[in-house]
C-alpha cells in the first residue's frame, strides 16, 4: 500500500530538519511509538502499538534511519512483528523537508506492507484515513515541541495514546463522505 502525505509545520526548514535529526523527540510525537534502544549508525530498535477496535497490535522491531543534510531528504526502512497476534508489517518511508514562506512543507512518501489479521484494514481505505489522522496528531506535536521554552519542556511533550475506536470511527466518516461524494458526482 503506498501512502502519501504533505504536512506544513509553523516553523523554519532548517529547524524543521534539524528536529527531524532527533530520533527520540521524534518518536515521542509519533502516536503509539516507543524508541526503545539507539543501536547506532542510525539503527534503532522500538516499537508501534495502535488500538482497532478488538485488535491492540504492538509491532516490534528495527528501523534504519538514513539522512542527506545537503537535500534535507532521508530515508527509513522498518520491518516489525506483533507477537501476540502474528501480525508483520514492513515500511519505507522516503522524506523531504522544503522551504515554505516562513514555515517548511514536508512531504512523505511510505510503502507499508501488512501481513496477518492486520492486514484486513489496509484493504478498506482506512489505514489512509486513519494515517491523515495521525500525521495531524503528530505536526501538532512537533510544533509544540518546536516552540517549548525549554529543553526540558519540549523533552515532556509526547503524542498521546493512539485511540483506536476514535480514531477508526473519524477515518470511517471520512471514507464514507468521500464514497458518496464520488457516488454523486457521476
Amino acid at each position: 500500500m503506498q501512502l502519501n502525505n504533505t504536512f506544513e509545520v509553523k516553523q523554519p526548514a532548517d529547524a524543521v530538519w534539524a528536529a527531524f535529526a532527533d530520533v527520540h523527540s521524534v518518536a515521542q510525537c509519533l502516536p503509539g511509538a516507543d524508541l526503545v534502544t539507539d543501536k547506532g549508525d542510525g539503527v534503532y530498535e522500538g516499537s508501534v502499538q495502535v488500538k482497532l477496535g478488538p485488535m491492540a497490535p504492538r509491532f516490534e522491531g528495527e528501523a534504519t534511519v538514513t539522512r542527506d543534510d545537503a537535500t534535507r531528504t532521508g530515508h527509513i526502512e522498518g520491518r516489525g512483528v506483533d507477537r501476540s497476534g502474528g501480525s508483520r508489517g514492513q515500511i519505507k518511508v522516503d522524506y523531504s523537508v522544503t522551504a515554505v514562506g516562513n514555515g517548511a512543507s514536508v512531504t512523505v512518501d511510505a510503502e507499508i506492507s501488512l501481513a496477518g489479521a492486520i492486514a484486513q484494514f489496509g484493504r478498506s481505505g482506512l489505514v489512509e484515513e486513519i494515517t491523515k489522522r495521525l500525521v495531524d496528531e503528530f505536526v501538532e506535536c512537533l510544533e509544540a515541541k518546536m516552540s517549548a521554552g525549554t529543553v526540558e519542556e519540549a523533552a515532556s511533550i509526547e503524542a498521546g495514546d493512539v485511540k483506536g475506536f476514535s480514531l477508526i470511527f473519524r477515518g470511517l466518516l471520512s471514507w464514507i463522505g468521500k464514497f458518496f461524494k464520488r457516488l454523486f458526482r457521476r
